[in-house]
């Protein structure tokens, strides 16, 4: 004879709920782990290991939001992986080009993330600084002194940076959309996005710069994942990991 509904449930529901917990927990603990050794190789100056760990870090996070949502995934979801693929593409393309060539594969790959994500965060617009102008501005105004900044070294790639600071700027502003964790975490990537190119430049170079880059960076992405996750779980559009 078959067990009761809820005796079913356990037996039959249960193992459907485990498994992608399990996979969720491990693919968010491989994240931390690569995390944590590519942050400690930057600070150790471990290029080779560095580069491996950073074309690691993107998959592990798209992962990660891909376990933590269930199918059909919304639009917010699709485009931030989308997003999380081109940050991944910006990371590694690089290694493969010399000079020029290689900061403008890495521009051209965070731009259409980008993109992505200022389009994954538009919905939420009413929401967002966007409704407020004076605010908004300063995002604005960030990016563009620190376009200033950059101008002088930057030559002709100055109209191309001078693009992606408009762009992270709107992406910014649209973020806050979504609370305050999108907030501070698109806050946290101009912030990141702003080392590179002052570096780059050579207008600031920190005590290990390379580090705070990536930390910034990690940061960042992990909190706007977190929030996409937090708009997705409030829309009840979450997959049902706990039982």
């Amino acid at each position: 004879m078959r067990g009761s509904g809820r005796e079913r449930a356990v037996r039959d529901g249960a193992p459907m709920r485990a498994a992608p917990a399990r996979a969720l927990s491990a693919a968010s603990a491989g994240f931390l782990a690569i995390s944590g050794a590519h942050l400690g190789t930057q600070l150790l100056g471990l290029k080779g290991l560095a580069d491996l760990t950073q074309v690691l870090l993107m998959p592990l996070l798209a992962a990660a939001l891909v376990l933590a949502t269930a199918s059909p995934r919304p639009r917010l979801v699709r485009l931030m992986l989308l997003g999380l693929g081109f940050s991944w593409l910006g990371d590694s393309v690089p290694r493969l080009l010399a000079g020029e060539a290689g900061f403008l594969a890495m521009l051209g790959g965070f731009l259409i993330a980008q993109c992505l994500y200022a389009a994954a965060f538009w919905p939420f617009r009413d929401r967002s600084l966007l409704r407020r102008p004076g605010l908004a501005l300063i995002y604005l105004a960030v990016a563009g002194v620190i376009v200033v900044l950059c101008a002088p070294a930057a030559g002709t790639l100055l109209p191309a940076v001078a693009v992606y600071a408009a762009v992270i700027a709107l992406m910014a502003v649209l973020a806050t959309g979504l609370g305050a964790l999108a907030g501070i975490g698109a806050a946290v990537f101009v912030l990141s996005d702003a080392l590179i190119a002052l570096n780059s430049f050579g207008v600031l170079t920190l005590p290990g710069h390379g580090f705070w880059v990536m930390l910034t960076y990690l940061a960042a992405q992990t909190m706007l994942v977190l929030a996409v996750c937090r708009q997705v779980r409030a829309r009840g559009e979450e997959l049902p990991l706990r039982g």
